[in-house]
């Protein structure tokens, strides 16, 4: 299989997977249950999710392990397995990616608060995330993902913590939300702001996930774009999350986000996939996206 950067050498955009815990959910995943049990407790429906987005197209797939760190795993009793959590659930989606896909192993947000807003030194933050990129490497990743990630002191943790335990590509992803004043985290951190820190800080792709939907998202990539030279990864939800029957929804088709992947390219996206709402069917339209797009250039 081809490194990320031989990827991003030969294709406009590199397409990655979509969402991964309505997808757990459909495979029967509860309402508080932690979606990182199942590494352990089902196997071969973790398998399936990552096997399922590699079949609609997608070269790059995550793993169920965006809860994984001692300080998230503490809370529903299984911080005793966080090694062997991140590990497998990095072989599970390396077995279902096999020679067709890059596994990138997600490590998102910890839940809580550094110094001074908190309690938790950058040495004991960089010390969680290193736990995890350890078990990552062990299973095979071939690069890290820190996502969903508001502040700048924890992500910059992880960025340390991949960089000291880990030899592959790291990828920063920041959630940003439109606010009267622009777009910004919830810790009050812009666009272009976070492209220009994380990239001193050492990542090799930086860029956005979650937050919004794809037309917002455009709007991100193309802050952050000036401000960076590296590769910018892009993975909007399937619009804006609507509460029907006590359930969230997202109401995005598949067709709906296609129309909109040229422009998320021409804002800047060299990585494009989905987060919350999104389905293999989903990235199978943005794969046929890139194939119209890169035939209008041939």
């Amino acid at each position: 299989m081809k490194t990320m950067a031989q990827l991003l050498a030969e294709e406009t955009v590199v397409i990655a997977d979509g969402a991964w815990g309505t997808q757990l959910t459909e495979r029967g995943l509860q309402p508080g249950e932690a979606p990182e049990s199942w590494v352990l407790d089902h196997p071969d429906a973790v398998r399936d999710v990552a096997a399922a987005y590699v079949a609609a197209g997608a070269q790059i797939v995550l793993t169920d392990t965006f809860g994984g760190s001692r300080f998230k795993l503490a809370k529903v009793g299984l911080d005793d397995q966080v090694e062997e959590i991140n590990r497998v659930a990095t072989e599970l989606s390396k077995d279902a990616a096999g020679d067709r896909a890059l596994v990138v192993a997600s490590i998102g947000p910890t839940g809580e608060f550094m110094r001074p807003l908190g309690l938790v030194t950058e040495d004991e933050m960089v010390d969680v995330f290193a736990e995890q990129v350890r078990a990552m490497a062990a299973g095979g990743a071939d690069g890290i993902l820190l996502e969903t990630m508001t502040a700048l002191g924890e992500i910059k943790a992880g960025i340390r913590a991949a960089k000291e335990n880990f030899d592959g590509p790291v990828v920063a992803s920041m959630t940003f939300d439109r606010g009267v004043k622009g777009y910004a985290t919830m810790m009050g951190v812009r666009p272009e702001q976070a492209a220009e820190e994380l990239q001193a800080a050492g990542a090799d792709v930086v860029g956005s996930n979650c937050g919004h939907g794809i037309e917002n998202m455009i709007e991100v990539i193309a802050l952050m774009a000036p401000a960076t030279d590296l590769p910018l990864w892009a993975k909007p939800n399937a619009g804006m999350p609507t509460l029907v029957d006590g359930r969230t929804v997202f109401d995005e088709t598949p067709a709906e986000m296609a129309a909109h992947f040229a422009a998320l390219v021409e804002a800047g996206a060299r990585v494009i996939g989905g987060c919350c709402g999104t389905t293999p069917d989903h990235i199978r339209a943005l794969v046929e996206a890139r194939a119209q797009l890169d035939a209008q250039h041939t």
